[in-house]
Parts: structure tokens; sequence; C-alpha cells
């Protein structure tokens, strides 16, 4: 057979900034085709080796050339901002299984389906407690993959993850909130924070395709074991900028937008003993102190 369909051949859905850097690390061991909604972002894939493929995951119809594209699959597109259901998962599994189903697929859900843990450390035997609307579209699309796993797929492997981070990263660094002097909690109200560099997770990602057992949870987290009120004033002092103005719960009731809020009401400490040794990553930034601080992998 030509080389080009003896290769895995990876459908990235979803493929912004950490769907281009796994598709980077996919280009020489397979042929790897990314669904977009926006014919301007097409010779710019191409740019990059991937074949584009138009289409929407709220238009069902459009989703049907996607049926035994890829061997693999990659779903990194977001669920709908409201409700809390995600119907996009839905479609593209329903699209999927037109053909033949892939041998493997890695989905990145987020760390925000185990709800407040109070701190607790919280490996993937968790049970999740979804609080935010936002949490609850993740477990839906979770749920959909994981029936989809029982009776077709091999291997469905489900990512959960917390913050992610790098300097080359549109928003990927606190920086402009400490320009903003946005205000954090005050120690006695803090929370925990977790974190993945945006590199680390890709490979993580790709470590998945290959190495991800059958039905599997993985916490993709770094080893970082911070507050978030110390980690701001830690990225304040590197970049040499103000700490933030610590408030109480109470105040930030009132002063804080929603989003900041949901963030701000769950504290948790995520263990990624999985990570490590199911899939064998070794950290390129084991903490946040690393990655910002040298943008480049060790």
């Amino acid at each position: 057979m030509p080389a080009r369909f003896r290769k895995p051949r990876v459908l990235i859905v979803g493929c912004g900034d950490v769907g281009l850097r796994t598709a980077a690390q996919l280009r020489s061991a397979a042929r790897v085709f990314a669904l977009t909604s926006s014919p301007s972002r097409v010779s710019a894939l191409q740019r990059q080796g991937i074949t584009p493929l138009l289409g929407n995951l709220d238009q069902a119809s459009s989703l049907r050339r996607l049926a035994g594209v890829a061997t693999h699959v990659v779903h990194m597109a977001p669920p709908p901002l409201q409700g809390t259901k995600d119907p996009r998962t839905q479609a593209l599994i329903q699209a999927l299984v037109l053909r033949s189903a892939p041998v493997a697929v890695v989905y990145g859900s987020t760390s925000g389906v185990y709800g407040d843990c109070g701190g607790a450390w919280v490996d993937e035997t968790r049970r999740v407690n979804p609080v935010t609307d936002r949490a609850q579209r993740r477990v839906d699309a979770e749920a959909w993959l994981h029936a989809w796993g029982q009776h077709a797929v091999p291997r469905v492997s489900v990512l959960r993850i917390p913050g992610i981070y790098a300097l080359d990263r549109e928003g990927g660094t606190p920086k402009e909130r400490l320009q903003r002097a946005t205000p954090v909690l005050q120690p006695s109200d803090d929370v925990y924070t977790n974190h993945i560099h945006a590199d680390d997770l890709a490979r993580a990602t790709v470590l998945s395709l290959w190495r991800g057992r059958p039905l599997r949870v993985v916490n993709v987290s770094d080893d970082s074991d911070l507050m978030m009120g110390d980690y701001m004033d830690w990225a304040a002092d590197l970049w040499q900028l103000p700490r933030p103005p610590r408030i109480s719960r109470a105040q930030a009731q009132t002063e804080l937008p929603a989003m900041s809020l949901s963030f701000m009401s769950e504290s948790r400490r995520l263990h990624n003993q999985r990570l490590k040794q199911e899939l064998r990553l070794k950290l390129g930034f084991p903490t946040v102190r690393e990655g910002l601080q040298n943008p480049t992998v060790v």
C-alpha cells in the first residue's frame, strides 16, 4: 500500500492551540487531519502539514465526511456555552459510527468535573461532582464517550485537564491579571490550583493515542502544589509586578466576575500517577516555576 495509507490517520477535532501542538508532535508518525468550521483556516492548517476538513459540530449534516477518515481521534472541542449537555460530542460520535470506528479516541475534559474537594488530593477514582453548568457539560460528553467505548471503540481515554499555561499561548500566563491588579483570596479563604504546560498536555495527548488503556481516565496535571494566591504572588515577583490585593471570600462575591468566582470556589490537588506510570510521560515542565521561566522544553 502507498505510505500515506500505512501511517495512522489522526483526526483532531478542536484544533486550537493544544491541537496544533499535538499535530506538530504527530507529523512524522501519522497523517493528521483537522476539523475546522472556518474556511479562512484552511491554508494555515495546510501550511502546517495538516489536512483540513470543513465541518461544524453544530451542524450534524456537515460531519458525514468524517466517517472512516481516521484510525485515531483527538477530541478537544469545547461544548456549547449554555446548558448542561454536550450535543457536539453526540453529533461527532454519530458521524464517526457511520463507518468503521477508530481504534482509539482521546478526549480532553476538565478537572472541574470533580467539583470542590476541600483541598484534598484527588485521583481518577473519585466520583465526579460537577457544580457548574460548564463542568456538567463535560460530564455529559464523558458519558457519551464512555458508552461508545463500551460498545465500539477499543480504546477511549479521557484526559481531565486543569489550567493550561505557556508563555507562547494566548492568555497563557497570569501577567494580564496581575497588570489589572485583579484580587485574590486571603490565605484563610484561598484554594489550591492545578496546572499543566500546553506542551506537556500535547505530549500526554499523543501518548494516550498509543498507550491509553480502554475506558481510562487520566489526570493531566504537573507536580505544582500551590494555593492560588501564592501562585499569583510568585508570578508577580517573577515579572517584577505588584502582588495582587488579597480580599475575603465575602468581598469576592461582590467584586469579582462569575467566572473568576467559580474557579475560586473549588479547591483540589490532582494526583498524576497514571500520567507518569501508565502513559510514561516525563514532564518537560514539572511545575509552573520551570514553565514560566523557561519557554523551551528540557
